[in-house]
C-alpha cells in the first residue's frame, strides 16, 4: 500500500477514516475495481482498536469467537493489501467542496485530495477520555493512572483498581483479572452500561466489584500506594492496596471539522439514507460516525462492515452507472472482479 500520494490525479473513491469501518470499504471498493485512496488523522491505521484498546479482545465479529483487536486491524491490512490503495496517514480533514466538473476536492492539513465519491467513516471523530477533576489522579497519569491500554504487561502482577461502569470497564477487568495479582472494579451506581452477559461473567468472577464507590484520591510519592475511595450513599471513605489504575469514564467525541462540510446532523451524526448517502451527492457515510435516518445508530463493528459494503457499492453505482450489487464474492476472484465490473459498464 502506498503511503501519502498527493497529486492532482482523481481516484475512484476517497474513504475518510482507516478505523476497522475504513478498511473494510476500503477492501469492498477493492473488489469493485475502485481506485482508492484512503485519509486517516493518526499516523496508523485500525482507529480505536489500535489506539485505544490493541490488547483487547473482541467478540462480536462475525467468524471469531474472540480476536485481539490489534490482529483483527492486521486482519483488514492483509484483505485490502492485494488492492494496493493509497494510505495518507497522519492527515486531518478539513474540508470538502464540490468543483464544477463535479469532481470532490478533500483538503487536509497536509495536501488536497481529488475523487469522484467520498465514504466517511470517521467513527466517533476525535475522542479524548472523560476525566475526573482530580488533582491526585492527574498527578500519577501515565505513571499509575492510565486511561489507555496499550500493553497489557504492564498490569502483570499488579493490584490494579479498575474505574467504570461500560463495556470498556468491564470487559478490561475481565481481560485482565487473570494478569494483575488482584483486580478491583468501582462504579458509582447499581446499574452498569455493559453487554448484560459480560456484566453476568464480571459478577460470577473473582473480581472484586463494589458498588456506589468513587475515587476520593490517589495516594503514594514517587509510585501508588494505594487508593482511597468513598461510598457515595454514606460518604464513608475505603483505603484500598492499590498499585496502579485503569480509568474507563469514556470518551468525548467530537467530529472537528466535519460538521462544516454542510452535511445534515442529528447531534454527533451524519444523517444518512438506507443507501448511506448523505445530503451530499457522492457523499456516504457508514460505521460510528453516521445515523439512518428515522433510526436509533447502533455502534457495532459489524454493523460499520455492512454499512460500509453499502455505502462502496451504491458510490460505485453513482460513478459507473453500473449495478449496485456486485454478485457474491465467492465468485468473484480478482480477475473475476474485473471481468464482471468491465461487463457491468
Amino acid at each position: 500500500m502506498s503511503e501519502n500520494g498527493h497529486d492532482r490525479d482523481v481516484f475512484d473513491v476517497i474513504i475518510v477514516g482507516a478505523g476497522p469501518t475504513g478498511l473494510y470499504a476500503a477492501f469492498y471498493a477493492g473488489m469493485r475495481e475502485m481506485r482508492t485512496k484512503v485519509v486517516e488523522v493518526l499516523p496508523e491505521a485500525g482507529g480505536q482498536l489500535a489506539v485505544l484498546y490493541p490488547e483487547k479482545y473482541i467478540y462480536d465479529v462475525a467468524g471469531y469467537p474472540e480476536v485481539l483487536a490489534k490482529d483483527l486491524v492486521d486482519n483488514l491490512l492483509q484483505q485490502i493489501a492485494k488492492w494496493d490503495p493509497t494510505m495518507c496517514l497522519g492527515e486531518r480533514a478539513e474540508k470538502l467542496v464540490r468543483e464544477d466538473d463535479g469532481t470532490l476536492v478533500l483538503t487536509t492539513d497536509v495536501a488536497s485530495h481529488y475523487a469522484k465519491a467520498v465514504v466517511i467513516c470517521g467513527g466517533i471523530g476525535a475522542f479524548r477520555p472523560n476525566k475526573l477533576k482530580n488533582e491526585s489522579l492527574t498527578r500519577f497519569e501515565e505513571r499509575g493512572v492510565y486511561y489507555f491500554v496499550q500493553d497489557k504487561s504492564i498490569f502483570k502482577d499488579k493490584r490494579l483498581l479498575i474505574v467504570g461502569g461500560g463495556d470498556s470497564a468491564v470487559d478490561w477487568a475481565l481481560n485482565l483479572k487473570d494478569i494483575a495479582s488482584e483486580t478491583t472494579l468501582i462504579h458509582r451506581r447499581e446499574g452498569f452500561r455493559a453487554h448484560p452477559s459480560s456484566v453476568t461473567e464480571l459478577m460470577e468472577s473473582d473480581v472484586n466489584v463494589m458498588l456506589h464507590y468513587e475515587v476520593r484520591e490517589v495516594l503514594g510519592d514517587d509510585s501508588i500506594t494505594g487508593v482511597k475511595i468513598f461510598d457515595n450513599r454514606s460518604d464513608e471513605d475505603t483505603i484500598l492496596d492499590i498499585d496502579i489504575v485503569l480509568m474507563n469514564l469514556g470518551f468525548k467525541a467530537d467530529l472537528g471539522p466535519i460538521k462544516d462540510w454542510g452535511l445534515a446532523l442529528n447531534k454527533r451524526y451524519i444523517v444518512v439514507n438506507g443507501r448511506m448517502e448523505t445530503n451530499i451527492p457522492g457523499v456516504y457515510a457508514a460505521g460510528d460516525v453516521c445515523m439512518q435516518d428515522g433510526s436509533e445508530s447502533l455502534n457495532l463493528i459489524a454493523v460499520g462492515f455492512g454499512e460500509a459494503a453499502i455505502a462502496v457499492n451504491h458510490a460505485y453505482s453513482f460513478i459507473t452507472g453500473g449495478r449496485v450489487f456486485p454478485g457474491h464474492s465467492s465468485e468473484m476472484s480478482p480477475t473475476a472482479a474485473v471481468a464482471s465490473n468491465q461487463q457491468a459498464k
